[in-house]
């Protein structure tokens, strides 16, 4: 044979070292080869443009090779290179011709041969949803192929059944498939791209497994392999599956942008399947981040493709996209709910994964429409789903379940499922690490807590509505925190990070053109994301399902008064607890507490800028009884005089509580959940009572705040002038008693992880924080906004309150607006002398409020307030 080309070794590069098949195969069909040679050569070059997304190039590249394996004479060559053209076809959505190709080539093969086109027939009918005869050809595949001693395309049978296997759920299975062809390829060696392949598929099964994290770990892992390969075909593959996961997470618009940003960067490339499957999850994830428009263009295309390809059950899943986004459009037409009901049928014959909601969305239209029979038969369906599969649908049939009971007026049930499927949604949880995947998984939970909520307004029960409200929150900030392991590189990238901050900042004050190093700061953050997703969660329970964890506040709370807020259909309602005695008020529409609570962080921000307008006090006064109004209502009058405990939802957390009249002069905190006061109460700092002082770069009178505060803490460690560097105060912070941070802090809106505070090097971000063994259990904040956190649902939380919480912080001040930098020195040193003589975080605030109350300064009264106690 020319050129000492065998087809088993150039056939297999063209899978394994894909650019390395290429120039020999260029090489040999420049040296006018015979036919037999040629057609290897085509084949191969045909494989790796197929692969490359050049589909039309390759099926007319085949087609020549068809010929010139005619001519050749040999059969058995013929057979193979026609399998390798039936799957093109069916690749590039010819299914019925590509199939009939297929049946021909495993018809005209024997021994090895056969189960090499057995391998590719299987391929095509796992893409068509016709698993069982995937199967079925695999298990022969395999068969022929372990007898005749083929390792290499044993390995890669395998392979294809771990994506049937995983296909249907059968997780355990395919691991097994999958550990065995990792061993073969191994043992034969040079199997770059399939060892790589292998771990792609690996975050397919810790998606199946819920484990989210470790999904997105394999996949940037994968991603990273192979391009140190220089391979890029897999762009669609990896988009597509790492859009599955982040919408599992509910990470909604990040799955949304990165599917979309792959289809406009490769409109040009890729098969017709990979673009289908592509548009699929992009129109999947266009409708959970509220697009349905889009949504729906994304679905429809992708439907079309998938009937063109008689993609059968992929056509039925795109088509519940379609449907599903058309009803959040407002759609409630009579065509609509029958559709659903047949739609969520098929799904379900089909062993779908949207089968659960299809059945759900059935349900819920059909009881709209008075059509109770229909909606209790898709609702049992879909509940019946609360124990199988991955853990993060569980909730789904819960939710179900419970809606089931409601329509039956079996409220007693109703409240059992809410327990169970919130249970199952906190299990989830705790399989998550990353604070950004833990905060955004909590789509169903929230609903089953609004439906027992709605009960309890509707009994008018306030124990029963703080009991439910308070669930879901004692599962957010109250669960123990999960470090990343110490990591070197992601310490690495923190400190480029700093270093690129540092160029921009210096390229802005001299206008120079700062879009390259904008374009550095986004790769190193998304690099940072990427390997904080990585870990898994280990939260450990050892609450029983179905228990209420809630601690009840009326023995709990001692001689404080509980204010918890809730709001159910956009109407606000406060709960207090006082005196043994729980009452829920009805205070107003949500809307009107926002806009009242941003009108007076404006106030507030006017006066930080030192020169107050004419009527400044009396319009201080007016703006902080109008928020009292739409935040407390006639639940004001409850408080009393004593300490107050606040907890409010995650959207009113930044909140400046001290303009409220109800709460000048009483000590108070807010807490996330009450679970998390208590636990802060049940904490004792061990060790050594270290203090740590830090002052940052560029801030007005914070030199004269910090020698004040030292002199109330003669043995404090004082990081200042070029000492206060991110490692250094990360290293003083570690499990220090108290910590005061004088530093401008900056809240990232659009990314809150990477809010910071201005250190000598560079900005200390979330991320950082989240790399403390131990939080320093007393800490101040005198910085701008460093309380300000974001809400990214009805109780979670992103900012510096939710990095520091769970890793043992009990005592947190920080301001929730910019504040003047020179009155803040004086207040803060007035704070720490009265924390020295004994006093608590809220009752130290309170002083100081009151202190400024009477010196009749605005501003200072004004910085006062722009303060809050957080925890204990």
């Amino acid at each position: 044979m020319s050129a000492g080309v065998t087809s088993e070794r150039l056939l297999s590069l063209a899978l394994s070292r894909p650019a390395e098949a290429l120039r020999e195969a260029d090489q040999i069909l420049a040296g006018r080869p015979d036919a037999w040679v040629a057609s290897i050569a085509r084949q191969a070059r045909a494989i790796v443009w197929r692969d490359a997304g050049r589909t039309a190039a390759a099926i007319t590249e085949l087609r020549r090779a068809v010929r010139d394996a005619r001519a050749s004479g040999q059969a058995e060559r013929v057979a193979d290179v026609q399998a390798t053209l039936g799957l093109t076809l069916g690749f590039a959505g010819r299914t019925r011709s590509g199939l009939a190709m297929l049946d021909e080539a495993v018809a005209g093969s024997r021994g090895v041969p056969s189960g090499r086109n057995l391998m590719r027939r299987a391929d095509l009918l796992r893409v068509l949803g016709r698993h069982d005869e995937a199967l079925e050809d695999l298990r022969r595949a395999i068969s022929l192929l372990r007898r005749g001693g083929d390792r290499l395309w044993e390995a890669r049978s395998r392979m294809h059944r771990v994506l049937v296997l995983c296909a249907i759920g059968q997780t355990a299975r395919a691991d097994r498939d999958l550990t065995e062809a990792e061993r073969l390829y191994q043992d034969l060696g040079g199997q770059d791209m399939e060892l790589v392949n292998v771990l792609h598929n690996r975050s397919d099964l810790a998606y199946l497994a819920g484990d989210l994290a470790g999904a997105l770990g394999y996949l940037d892992a994968a991603a990273d392999r192979y391009a140190r390969l220089g391979v890029h075909t897999y762009s669609y593959g990896l988009a597509t599956d790492r859009c599955w996961v982040l919408l599992a997470a509910g990470l909604f618009t990040e799955a949304m942008t990165g599917a979309e940003e792959t289809i406009r960067d490769h409109a040009a490339r890729g098969d017709a399947t990979q673009a289908a499957d592509l548009l699929f999850a992009a129109g999947q994830a266009a409708y959970a981040a509220g697009r349905p428009a889009l949504a729906v263009e994304r679905a429809a295309a992708a439907r079309d493709i998938f009937r063109r390809q008689g993609r059968e059950r992929w056509h039925a899943r795109a088509s519940f996209v379609v449907l599903q986004s058309r009803w959040a459009e407002g759609h409630r037409d009579g065509r609509l709910v029958t559709r659903a009901g047949r739609l969520a049928d098929r799904l379900d014959q089909l062993d779908a994964l949207e089968a659960p909601a299809a059945h759900l969305l059935a349900g819920r239209l059909a009881a709209e429409r008075g059509r109770h029979a229909d909606a209790d038969r898709h609702l049992t369906r879909a509940a019946h789903f609360r124990n199988r599969g991955p853990s993060f649908g569980h909730a789904v049939g819960w939710l179900a379940h419970a809606l089931r009971a409601k329509g039956r007026g079996d409220t007693r049930a109703m409240l059992s499922a809410c327990r169970f499927g919130l249970r199952a949604a906190e299990n989830h949880r705790r399989t998550l690490a990353a604070p950004e995947l833990l905060a955004h998984a909590t789509v169903h939970g929230i609903e089953l807590v609004e439906l027992a909520q709605r009960e309890a307004v509707a009994r008018g029960d306030a124990r029963m509505l703080l009991r439910w409200s308070e669930r879901w929150r004692a599962g957010g900030l109250a669960v123990a925190a999960v470090r990343p392991p110490d990591d070197p590189e992601l310490a690495a990238e923190m400190t480029a990070l700093r270093s690129v901050e540092g160029r921009l900042a210096q390229a802005r004050a001299a206008g120079l053109p700062v879009r390259q190093i904008e374009q550095e700061r986004r790769a190193l953050e998304g690099a940072i994301r990427a390997r904080t997703r990585r870990v898994s969660g280990t939260h450990p329970t050892t609450d029983q399902p179905g228990t209420d964890r809630a601690p009840d506040p009326l023995s709990a709370l001692g001689g404080h008064t509980l204010v918890t807020l809730t709001f159910l259909d956009g109407i606000l309602y406060a709960t207090t607890v006082a005196g043994g005695r729980a009452r829920t008020q009805e205070v107003g529409p949500l809307a009107t507490a926002v806009r009242e609570v941003e009108l007076a962080r404006f106030a507030l921000r006017r006066l930080a800028r030192g020169r107050p307008p004419m009527g400044a006090g009396p319009a201080l006064e007016a703006a902080g009884a109008a928020l009292e109004r739409a935040l407390l209502g006639p639940a004001a009058t409850l408080l009393g005089a004593g300490p107050v405990v606040v907890v409010p939802p995650a959207i009113l957390h930044s909140v400046p509580w001290g303009m409220l009249p109800a709460l000048r002069d009483t000590p108070f905190v807010v807490a996330p959940s009450l679970a998390t006061w208590l636990r802060a109460g049940r904490t004792e700092h061990t060790g050594r009572r270290r203090v740590v002082l830090v002052r940052g770069p560029e801030l007005d009178g914070t030199g004269l705040e910090i020698k004040h505060i030292a002199r109330t803490y003669p043995q404090a460690t004082v990081l200042e002038n070029g000492s206060a560097t991110a490692e250094a105060v990360l290293s003083a912070l570690d499990g220090a008693w108290i910590a005061h941070i004088a530093a401008h802090g900056v809240f990232r809106g659009d990314n809150p992880l990477f809010s910071s505070l201005a250190l000598d090097d560079g900005p200390l971000t979330v991320y950082d924080l989240g790399r403390l063994r131990r939080a320093p259990a007393r800490l101040v904040l005198s910085s701008c906004e460093s309380g300000v956190a974001a809400p990214v649902s009805t109780d979670e939380l992103l900012g510096m309150v939710s990095a520091l919480i769970p890793l043992g912080t009990r005592s947190l001040v920080a301001s929730v607006v910019p504040v003047n930098d020179a009155v803040t020195s004086a207040l803060m040193a007035e704070f720490h002398e009265r924390l020295r003589a004994g006093q608590g975080f809220g009752a130290a605030l309170r002083d100081v409020r009151q202190a400024a109350a009477g010196a009749g300064d605005v501003i200072a009264l004004a910085t006062a307030w722009s303060f809050v106690s957080l925890g204990r």
